[in-house]
């Protein structure tokens, strides 16, 4: 597997969120230190394979979770997005998590203490997604997206997700000195050794992903 795509079952909704029926989305196990919803932005963050969600729908709450903890989106240019909340009286905080790396500050609150919804445009402007489409173009703009990808080492990529992933919370310090022993280890797999030599000897490389 060298790629994720994270899309909806249907067409109507990428996702709208939590089930808001009683009983549903919003009943919790206090006995319990996590959420489901929380771990399983954890483990994306801490995916080292690419990832790519291709909008297909109504992104709403914590569909917005979902879209942000990808690395890359497209979406369908007639897609809404929003943190509709504070309409029902909670809040996006598990979203706001990873929203607050990608969107500035007051744009993102404004969004979240209104609750209106945003069009495609508004979205790509606010750094949300890479590509807006018409929807009837939407699979052929994700295929041309993966085809940047798949034929990249993936020793690179997964060695430069986690260090990316790594120096999040780093100072510049400390990320710099970090990332000098990550690209002296690099250079020592066999992908790099296989990209060089096919750069010099002007043939495509073959990855083994080691």
């Amino acid at each position: 597997m060298r790629v994720i795509v994270l899309t909806a079952a249907g067409e109507k909704a990428f996702c709208a969120g939590g089930d808001l029926q009683p009983g549903k989305g919003f009943s919790f196990d206090l006995s319990r230190s996590n959420l489901d919803y929380a771990d399983m932005l954890r483990e994306a963050q801490n995916a080292t394979l690419p990832t790519i969600a291709r909008v297909n729908g109504v992104c709403m709450a914590g569909g917005m979770g979902l879209l942000c903890m990808t690395d890359m989106a497209i979406a369908a240019d007639h897609v809404m997005f929003g943190l509709p909340e504070v309409k029902v009286g909670v809040f996006p905080m598990q979203v706001f998590s990873l929203l607050q790396n990608l969107a500035p500050r007051r744009v993102i609150r404004e969004w979240a203490l209104s609750g209106e919804p945003i069009n495609a445009a508004e979205a790509k402007e606010a750094g949300l997604i890479n590509h807006i489409v018409p929807m009837a173009d939407l699979d052929a703009k994700t295929d041309w997206l993966i085809s940047r990808i798949v034929d990249k080492s993936p020793t690179a990529i997964r060695r430069g997700k986690y260090a990316l992933r790594a120096i999040e919370s780093m100072s510049f310090d400390q990320a710099i000195a970090y990332t000098e022993s990550q690209i002296s280890l690099l250079a020592m797999t066999e992908d790099a050794k296989e990209g060089l030599a096919s750069f010099n000897e002007k043939r495509k490389p073959v990855w083994t992903g080691r």
